[in-house]
């Protein structure tokens, strides 16, 4: 990780060409990567304008062993993008092939002694953005505020059918049976999921989703009780089967409390979710 505070005022890609001692074609694929974050948050933007004493930070993702790309990392967290198919964190059946495992083994081979500490999850078949913290102290002044700290918690999805209304807030009240599956009850814990439709075809429509709390399956249970499931959800619905669940955690934005600053993280939609809209 390289950082660099901003002299003088300057658009981004001629900064780095001045300041990087790489070659033009390395430092523009930095920013092609999405590897440069410009106060925290990423751009890929080449005439992103620049004023004295603005933070840049390269996060090469070369020098990862990890099967998924690092976002950031700092000396409080570490911020993933998980592929579909990996558990989070440990079950009774599985404890190595985990988000968790794989990150701490990751750390301990940087740095002697490294721990990891979940702050927040994703199901196994969601893909996308996961912060962990790499001590107590920060994993538990992020828990503290998680709901006021994650300001936007943005999801990219694709459902069956075409929901009745172009937008919506849905709020219910889930409640969980003793074999783990989560639905719509007349009380129970608050759940509030925003969408919007992005776009319809072939039976299926693209959504770009907000949650405003973290219930357990909130986003599946929800739409599914709408009549309009995630594509490919083998748990709320059985009318077709995808590859995978369409479900990604595409942005995220915090209020960073080790270091007092707003941060936005981003990963790109799967293009297995471009396929099925095409």
């Amino acid at each position: 990780m390289k950082r660099y505070v901003v002299s003088k005022n300057s658009l981004l890609l001629e900064y780095l060409y001045e300041v990087m001692d790489a070659p033009k074609k390395k430092v523009k694929q930095y920013l092609v990567h999405g590897s440069v974050y410009v106060d925290n948050t990423r751009t890929t933007q080449y005439d992103y304008p620049l004023q004295p004493g603005m933070m840049i930070t390269i996060q090469s993702k070369e020098k990862s062993n990890l099967p998924f790309s690092v976002l950031y990392e700092d000396d409080y967290i570490i911020v993933v993008d998980k592929p579909s198919g990996l558990l989070t964190v440990a079950t009774a059946k599985e404890k190595e092939n985990t988000l968790y495992h794989m990150v701490g083994e990751y750390l301990k081979a940087k740095k002697r002694g490294s721990k990891v500490f979940i702050l927040h999850r994703l199901d196994k078949e969601t893909s996308g953005i996961v912060i962990l913290a790499k001590d107590q102290k920060t994993q538990k002044k992020f828990q503290e505020q998680w709901d006021q700290y994650a300001s936007i918690r943005e999801y990219k999805a694709i459902v069956e059918g075409v929901p009745k209304k172009k937008e919506a807030r849905l709020c219910h009240y889930l409640k969980e049976t003793s074999t783990h599956l989560v639905y719509v009850a007349k009380e129970g814990k608050e759940a509030i999921t925003s969408y919007k439709v992005d776009k319809s075809k072939n039976g299926f429509s693209a959504l770009t989703i907000f949650i405003e709390t973290g219930r357990k399956n909130q986003i599946r249970v929800q739409l599914a009780h709408i009549g309009n499931p995630i594509f490919g959800d083998k748990k709320y619905q059985k009318k077709t089967e995808g590859k995978r669940l369409y479900l990604h955690a595409s942005r995220l934005k915090i209020f960073h409390p080790m270091l007092g600053k707003v941060m936005t993280f981003c990963s790109d939609t799967p293009k297995e979710f471009q396929k099925v809209m095409h």
